[in-house]
């Protein structure tokens, strides 16, 4: 199972329906098998590295050791990949391959020879060859030790008859006091196995963990703090372009409404003082004038309170408050000058910049429909997906919508981007536009 960022892949876990008992009983063979290899190929790598490093650093003046050098590094770096596949049934998962130097195409031979003395990661292989023989000396000791412990001591009885003994010759449980019968002996014994049994797991699983853990340090360390620092630059990469992604949107959507508060209400309030003021002088000259320009500054002030209710739901319609997307959708496209086919089935109330976000995905590319694209009918579509909230935004217009700036829809792809989500257009002249956003949950 491979991991969200693709860092690591999961080795294949137990079914779940197996017990703890073959649970164990599997990781005492993997962990055994583990450190019983890992200490005849660290006395390996040790003879071959140190062997291979000396003498080619030793005639590296008359240049044979060159090739000598960098075969030890290679041979290095083939030991150090079978050990990241032997280290993943350990650890419970597999290790990344790290990035090695290549030259570049076309390069010369003395630096295709010479870039891998240059890669760090080959020298760190070649020291986990060196220095390995330490942490596998102390696993297999104690591997053997508690091994030895547990098979000698629960098949006591079995071999007891075996071992000479003189008329002084003392046994261990004697020294101790505890007698020199054959019972005894046999009790002590079977203690002594069921001990190193009952510990025999643990000791295993640590000592295989601290070879391991060594080989992971040196033989993919760098590679996943590399990794682990990329990962991080673009996630800053991705939080700085999402701050300026929402600036540009909030400025957008801010001259867009000074816009339209300048071109509608502004322009009726400017109006409405203009009539009053006319009422005003008409009161003590033309009664019926006054009452008539009071009348239509009546309906010029309800005209201007529709335009203001109608702004404020591209904002933030109560009914999205209320009562949720899916009826603020609805509502939504029943003022739609385009017939609209909604298909938004009912969903759990999600978090409110998304359903913020998503309103206003749909409104304004409604709004585009109407302005721009000549449509007979607009199609939308509102679900949750895996991937996040999918919405869809389909008509049979001329198309020729593009997200370049300076067009509708720039501000609308600033205004996903700010929430983090992804948006596609496809609108070829003539063939209708669709608009596809994801927005992340």
């Amino acid at each position: 199972m491979t991991s969200v960022n693709g860092m690591t892949t999961s080795i294949a876990a137990a079914p779940e329906h197996r017990s703890p008992a073959w649970r164990i009983l599997r990781g005492i063979g993997l962990d055994t098998q583990f450190i019983l290899l890992g200490f005849p190929l660290g006395l390996i790598t040790l003879v071959l590295f140190v062997t291979g490093f000396a003498v080619g650093l030793g005639t590296v003046v008359i240049w044979v050791g060159v090739p000598i050098l960098l075969g030890t590094l290679m041979l290095a770096r083939g030991f150090a990949a079978i050990e990241r596949i032997r280290i993943a049934p350990v650890l419970g998962r597999r290790l990344p391959h790290p990035y090695y130097k290549r030259a570049a195409a076309g390069a010369s031979l003395v630096r295709r020879v010479f870039t891998p003395l240059s890669d760090g990661q080959v020298w760190l292989d070649f020291l986990h060859g060196i220095f390995r023989i330490i942490p596998s000396t102390i696993a297999f000791a104690f591997a053997v030790t508690w091994w030895a412990g547990t098979l000698g001591g629960l098949t006591f009885p079995l071999w007891d008859w075996s071992i000479p003994r003189g008329p002084d010759d003392t046994d261990l449980p004697e020294l101790l006091g505890m007698g020199d019968a054959w019972g005894t002996r046999v009790v002590f014994y079977l203690a002594v196995g069921f001990f190193f049994l009952g510990t025999l797991y643990p000791v295993l699983r640590g000592t295989a963990l601290l070879e391991a853990w060594f080989a992971r340090g040196l033989l993919s360390g760098v590679n996943e703090l590399r990794e682990q620092v990329a990962e991080a630059e673009a996630a800053r990469d991705t939080a700085q372009a999402q701050k300026a992604a929402a600036v540009s949107a909030e400025a957008t959507a801010l001259r867009r409404l000074e816009r339209d508060i300048h071109d509608g209400p502004q322009q009726r309030l400017v109006r409405l003082a203009m009539d009053l003021g006319r009422a005003e002088q008409q009161f003590s000259t033309d009664p019926e004038a006054a009452r008539a320009t009071v009348a239509e500054a009546l309906t010029q002030t309800r005209e201007t309170l529709d335009e203001l209710r109608a702004l404020s739901r591209g904002i933030a319609p109560p009914i999205l408050v209320d009562r949720g997307l899916q009826a603020a959708l609805t509502a939504l496209a029943g003022r739609s000058t385009v017939p609209v086919d909604l298909d938004a089935p009912p969903l759990e109330r999600l978090d409110a910049a998304v359903e913020t976000t998503a309103y206003f995905v749909v409104a304004e590319s409604l709004t585009n429909v109407a302005k721009h694209s000549h449509a007979a009918e607009v199609q939308v579509g509102v679900r949750r997906a895996p991937t996040g909230l999918l919405i869809t935004i389909a008509d049979d217009g001329v198309g020729g919508a593009s997200l370049a700036k300076g067009h509708g829809l720039a501000g609308l792809a600033d205004r996903v981007e700010a929430a983090g989500g992804v948006m596609d257009l496809a609108s070829p002249a003539g063939g209708g536009t669709t608009v596809t956003v994801v927005l992340p949950l």
